[in-house]
């Protein structure tokens, strides 16, 4: 694309107020400007997850400077640079870690931010790496420190997170362990190399410390799954927070957490600062590129909506029902 054929305006789906899926409209607002540093990209897909609801219900403001549209990851070509990149070129196929904006035509992100497209993926198929690639590198492996030989327990492992958890720690030598809410999520699960456990008609308290208990735990949940990690950890075990479906508090015993010498941590990706996001993304192309390049770690692809239809797929991904990722195609390709 060059600058004859860029369009001055776009389409995009803005949140209309706070509230349910029904709250976010398409709209038309102007192409973006890349800044210093920066890449325009032209979005075939953006992937749809749980912080953009949490925008869209008011719970999760966008942090200075980004775009107040929903959308934190997406795939497509580079149809712009900013002053002082380097390393791409307009019509490089790209996904990207966006601070805000997917849910649209056009979106600008730090070049640094942005990755290859994987060879032999499709554009789809990236959109749905970079939030959950980062989200889980960062916590599994640069805070949680998993190591081969380890056994790790991921909650959600039929989610986008989870899938990709467990796929990384595989890779990575780890006994993976993981909860799921029904036969067939298990049995996904079971497919991509962990051990299931149904937590409707099981314990994964149980479970795990008939193994020994786990040194790492990767919780999306909270509330009351957080006494119960601790109770299913081993001495010396790691918890590591990404999110809280069910509550960010719990009453717990400290003087276990002393006792056993557990250490309790958590992130958001969001508010990190452009440097370690990069630092991320360097880790990334590095480590976790070549296993998707091997085929050891593949994604997970639930369903696809159109850009028009970002409700219903909000829909979807509340319902809980999905396995893997939910994408919205944009303009595809």
């Amino acid at each position: 694309m060059d600058a004859f054929e860029m369009p001055t305006e776009m389409r995009c789906i803005e949140i209309s107020e706070p509230g349910g899926p029904e709250v976010l409209i398409e709209a038309r607002r102007a192409v973006p400007v890349p800044g210093h540093g920066e890449i325009l990209i032209e979005v075939a897909y953006a992937g749809v997850n749980r912080p953009d609801a949490l925008q869209r219900a008011g719970a999760y403001k966008a942090p200075p400077g980004a775009s107040d549209l929903p959308g934190l990851e997406c795939s497509g070509r580079v149809a712009a640079l900013g002053p002082g990149v380097t390393g791409w070129a307009v019509g490089d196929q790209v996904c990207a870690l966006l601070p805000g904006g997917g849910y649209a035509e056009f979106v600008t992100c730090p070049a640094e931010h942005a990755l290859p497209v994987p060879a032999g993926l499709d554009l789809k198929s990236a959109a749905c790496l970079p939030e959950t690639c980062y989200t889980v590198w960062s916590n599994v492996v640069m805070r949680g420190g998993l190591k081969a030989g380890e056994r790790f327990l991921v909650h959600g492992g039929s989610s986008g997170i989870g899938t990709t958890a467990i796929q990384i720690a595989k890779a990575l030598g780890a006994r993976v362990f993981t909860t799921a809410g029904s036969p067939e999520k298990c049995a996904a699960c079971e497919e991509l190399g962990a051990t299931a456990i149904n937590y409707k008609t099981g314990d994964f308290v149980d479970v795990l410390r008939a193994e020994g208990g786990a040194n790492l735990v990767l919780d999306m949940v909270g509330g009351s799954y957080i006494a119960r990690n601790i109770k299913a950890m081993a001495d010396d075990a790691r918890m590591v927070f990404i999110a809280f479906l069910e509550s960010p508090k719990a009453e717990i015993n400290f003087a276990q957490v002393m006792l056993r010498r557990l250490t309790i941590t958590g992130s958001t990706l969001r508010p990190q600062s452009d440097a370690a996001k990069a630092e991320i993304a360097r880790q990334l192309l590095a480590q976790v590129w070549p296993m998707v390049n091997a085929g050891k770690l593949r994604v997970i692809h639930d369903s696809t909506f159109p850009l028009t239809e970002a409700a219903a797929a909000h829909a979807r991904m509340e319902s809980s029902e999905h396995i893997g990722k939910i994408v919205l195609e944009v303009k595809g390709g």
